[in-house]
């Protein structure tokens, strides 16, 4: 009981360190200041209308017209009523953020160790080997919160499902897979749980694998699969209303099927193009990286990065000579840093050193269960991981694989090794120190120190390989870089790039061998294995510590008046001189002329249109999104025929068809000019936000409809699909040109319309097609609606004066609600069944689980 009772005081004293390592490592958040993120700011600008709508009325609005003229909200900040398993979330996220984040990192792993070795101490270094892993903080200061809030259960899933099957523990593991299993979900990053599936389904595979040898016992493999499927199901379905809008919603976006037919065998087939998918490709060498942070340079802006920049100006103002000289310059370079396989990247998938090199000695003396399926697991992911550098597995995926043609970036699958690199590190550990008799492998002493003298040898000698002689070997230049940009800048590059690299290579030449130093001594009994245990994790904790720095540190975290309202219109250089070394805040705060003149135009015309800001990137920004309905906007998941639209209209010099379309979308303002001397243009020939027409040109198909648009006089014909020819049988049109349609109210998710017309007309809104949800009624009756022009909606209207409404009603949300509910409610009845039996079978045996 004593001992008992003391595993209980190191487990809470384990958690108050999570606590502390999480807040000294955000100290700033102590002095009220806020974390400042790339993609939290522009979430905020494209939310800015929902967030409105629910402070203003108490409701919830499932669609919003903030953004590429109207989108559901399912992936914008929309929250669910009824969605209990989002409420006990909450709980865990107590701190503030980011330590929030970080605190739920350690402590999941934690569980997870606490399962697989049972014993604190490994759990507690393992959890600094997950919780400190250098991606998850990288997409922390991005702004990717939903992806590092899925991360962090990842690992107290594999507990409940460890519990399960290798522990017999059923109650427990299905208590435990079924919650965080939920939770997972509800953190809203499918992909992540989707890549953490494809790893689990090879631990599926080794329990199936090792009842065919008959290793373990069928009844208890069959059980264990039972109960995990079933808590899985649950799971799942605690976040019905989640799952289900999303499912129904990613069938309209660029995630669904194909609309536009080019001629490309893939172009009837659903998801994103393999171009699209796997841009974000990990180089083949490029993964060395999990051991050497700045192998490939780092990350696209290393800290350095500035000075090199300036050097590299300087010496293209010296030696630069003509204009073909400047553009073979612009034509070569990329990143003063960064020389891998990416686009850009915001740093290294670090690993540690020490988690790496103690992962290799896993593989040798952690236990068979363990160690085949996450080596399995380890190699498939890190080749999906290389996506077009490995086009053969990569194409078999998208092609044949379910669902894997709806993600992008590939190196991200990258989270599955960081999760199960820690875990056979801190096994093989635990098995390094286990005493002989306890040994199911029953290694010997010379067997371990055999092992630890070659793996220590030969990642030794490579690290010291490269950290000597890497230049010739590694070259630390792209090929663009070698064909295009002169010597004197090639060599500059070259040069920079290899001191980087070498630094970090002799860290990690440092750090190996002082965990292998401690590991032959710790072996020899020189040093106790609590000391040996205290070594390696100070080493690791330092080395993850001073890399994380890089790339989160206290210039991510700004005054709150920044964080909270980051699009200022007023103040500049006061606000500019508190933001300190912060670009980010420095970049928004010189945008401030512009968003005054988006606030002006809001404050002067209420009405409902919108805005094409032609100053900022139209499609990758959200300022104009949070003072009025914008064109564009910055969202991943677009609706798929929007984005057909911005790749028709906006990707050409064609501006009388893009202005033509950008009246079709009642553009009545364009914002023109440059940032410090913003121009509002009003736009007289906006198409208002409805209006009649009695000319149609029907299409054969979503090409020719798509084309018709940017020919045609929108205002006066409409360009409707053949599939529609039904719905105007038996409806004539008419010409009226005293027929009016107005807007009498507007809501993101109701809108009313008043008409008067001495005949039929067909009446299109301004407003974008989607087919599930909105329902349209005439005089207080639900009347069925047709697409126009490719992505507007459309409406026979007869003669006389009538009154339009649209409101947008999605029946997902209530049938998702209704069965979340009942998830849930399943979920509680089945524990209570399990806890009671447990304390039955325990008051009758003795036993704490049968």
């Amino acid at each position: 009981m004593f001992k008992n009772n003391k595993n209980l005081i190191f487990i809470l004293a384990s958690l108050v360190v999570f606590v502390l390592l999480a807040v000294v490592y955000a100290n700033p958040v102590i002095s009220g200041k806020r974390l400042m993120q790339h993609d939290i700011v522009y979430y905020k600008g494209g939310a800015e209308e929902l967030l409105q709508y629910r402070a203003t009325t108490g409701k919830e609005t499932y669609w919003s017209d903030a953004m590429f003229g109207g989108m559901p909200t399912y992936q914008t900040g929309a929250q669910f009523r009824g969605d209990v398993i989002k409420k006990i979330d909450d709980l865990f996220l107590f701190l503030p953020k980011p330590a929030n984040y970080l605190f739920l990192l350690f402590a999941g792993f934690f569980f997870l160790g606490m399962v697989a070795v049972r014993n604190w101490k490994y759990a507690l270094l393992g959890a600094t080997f997950f919780g400190l892993s250098t991606y998850f903080y990288i997409i922390i200061a991005a702004g990717h919160n939903s992806k590092v809030h899925t991360i962090a259960y990842f690992a107290p899933l594999l507990a409940g499902i460890l519990l399960v099957y290798f522990r017999k523990k059923y109650i427990l593991g299905f208590i435990t897979t079924t919650l965080f299993m939920g939770l997972q979900i509800s953190a809203n990053h499918p992909q992540m749980t989707y890549y953490l599936f494809i790893g689990l389904g090879f631990l599926f595979l080794s329990e199936l694998i090792r009842a065919i040898q008959g290793k373990i016992e069928w009844k208890h493999f069959l059980i264990s699969t039972g109960i995990v499927a079933v808590a899985g199901i649950i799971g799942v379905g605690m976040n019905s209303q989640r799952i289900m809008a999303n499912a129904e919603y990613v069938k309209e976006t660029v995630r669904g099927k194909q609309i536009l037919n080019s001629g490309s065998p893939t172009s009837e087939k659903s998801g994103m193009d393999k171009e699209s998918i796997t841009m974000w490709s990990y180089g083949k060498l490029e993964t060395l990286n999990l051991f050497i942070p700045r192998l490939m340079g780092g990350g696209s802006q290393e800290e350095g990065s500035d000075k090199m920049m300036e050097h590299i100006q300087e010496l293209a103002q010296e030696n630069i000579k003509s204009q073909q000289e400047y553009d073979m310059f612009l034509k070569g370079f990329g990143s003063p840093t960064y020389w891998g396989d990416q686009p850009s990247t915001s740093g290294p998938a670090y690993q540690g050193a020490v988690v790496c090199f103690l992962a290799i000695l896993g593989f040798f003396f952690a236990a068979k269960r363990y160690r085949y399926w996450i080596l399995g697991a380890s190699i498939l992911t890190i080749f999906l991981a290389w996506g077009s550098n490995f086009s053969l597995l990569t194409d078999f995926f998208i092609d044949y694989v379910p669902f894997y043609n709806k993600f992008r970036a590939p190196s991200s699958i990258l989270v599955v090794v960081e999760l199960l690199f820690p875990l056979i590190a801190i096994l093989g550990l635990y098995k390094f120190f286990a005493d002989d008799s306890s040994n199911p492998l029953r290694m010997t002493d010379e067997y371990k120190k055999k092992i630890l003298l070659y793996v220590s040898g030969i990642v030794l000698g490579i690290t010291l390989v490269l950290a000597l002689f890497g230049k010739g070997i590694l070259g630390f230049y792209t090929a663009n870089e070698k064909t295009y940009l002169p010597p004197y800048l090639l060599d500059y590059l070259i040069d920079e790039r290899w001191k980087m690299f070498q630094a970090d290579a002799f860290k990690a030449v440092a750090y190996v061998a002082i965990t292998a130093g401690a590991l032959f001594l710790g072996l020899k009994k020189k040093l106790s294995t609590n000391i040996v245990l205290l070594i390696i994790g100070f080493v690791s904790l330092f080395d993850l510590w001073t890399v994380d720095r890089r790339y989160l540190n206290d210039d991510n975290f700004v005054d709150k008046t920044f964080a909270d309202y980051p699009f200022q219109t007023e103040n500049s250089e006061y606000l500019m001189s508190k933001a300190g070394d912060n670009a980010f805040v420095q970049s928004l705060l010189q945008q401030t002329e512009v968003n005054k003149a988006l606030q002006t135009i809001a404050d002067k015309d209420k009405d409902h249109y919108r805005i094409f800001n032609n100053i900022l990137p139209t499609f990758s920004e959200t300022n104009t999104s949070y003072f009025k309905s914008s064109i564009g906007g910055y969202h991943a998941v677009k609706l798929r025929r929007y984005d057909d639209l911005i790749n028709k209209y906006f990707s050409t010099t064609d501006q009388i068809k893009t202005v033509r379309i950008l009246n079709m979308l009642n553009t009545k303002y364009f914002l023109v000019g440059d940032q410090q001397r913003p121009e509002i243009v009003p736009n007289p020939e906006a198409n208002g936000n409805a209006w009649f027409v009695s000319d149609i040109q029907f299409v054969d198909n979503p090409n020719e409809e798509l084309n018709d648009i940017g020919n045609l006089d929108t205002k006066k014909i409409a360009v409707i699909s053949k599939d529609d020819k039904a719905y105007f049988k038996g409806k004539n049109l008419a010409k009226d040109s005293t027929a009016f349609l107005t807007l009498k109210s507007y809501q993101p998710n109701e809108l009313s319309f008043e008409s008067i017309s001495k005949t039929p007309q067909l009446a299109v809104f301004s407003e974008i097609y989607y087919p599930y949800g909105w329902a349209v009624y005439l005089d207080g009756n639900k009347v069925d609606y047709i697409k126009a022009n490719y992505l507007l909606r459309a409406l026979y209207v007869p003669a006389g004066k009538h009154k339009i409404e649209m409101k947008f009603e999605p029946a997902v949300i209530e049938t998702g609600k209704l069965f979340s509910l009942i998830s849930f409610g399943l979920f509680v009845l089945l524990s209570l069944a399990g806890v009671y039996l447990l304390f039955k079978v325990s008051r009758k045996s003795g036993f704490s689980e049968s």
